[in-house]
């Protein structure tokens, strides 16, 4: 009966440490997406100016792995109820990766607020 007890207690959302790298995790690939995203922004800003080819670019693919990444450390924080504030992150982050530079900000602000400000960017 102890056993038990004690494995259930481990797999805890109470459990602080776990918490604190649930929102590591998150910011962690917050900020491995906006690196991504924001590189292939610049990448497609000096394709137009060149010869128009549509070539699909290796850090297109980069971009879509780190917000699958990010969305699924969303869902991680979701279901452990490490909301903060109110904030939805799920909703946020999956707004965030499909271009809303409102909730990329609410996201960033989670970070800063769980102490993971140095592992993200600004929005935007």
């Amino acid at each position: 009966m102890v056993v038990a007890a004690v494995l259930m207690s481990g797999c805890s959302s109470d459990d602080p440490a776990q918490a604190k790298e649930r929102q590591r995790d998150y910011c962690t690939k917050l900020g491995s997406w906006q690196d991504a995203a924001h590189a292939t922004t610049t990448d497609e800003a000096d394709a137009d100016a060149g010869d128009g080819q549509g070539v699909r670019s290796p850090e297109s693919d980069d971009t879509e792995a780190a917000a699958h990444a990010v969305v699924e450390a969303s869902k991680r924080l979701d279901r452990a109820g490490l909301e903060q504030d109110g904030t939805d992150i799920l909703d946020d982050t999956v707004n965030a990766v499909d271009g809303d530079i409102g909730a990329e900000a609410r996201a960033v602000s989670y970070c800063d607020s769980s102490g993971f400000e140095t592992l993200v960017g600004s929005a935007g």
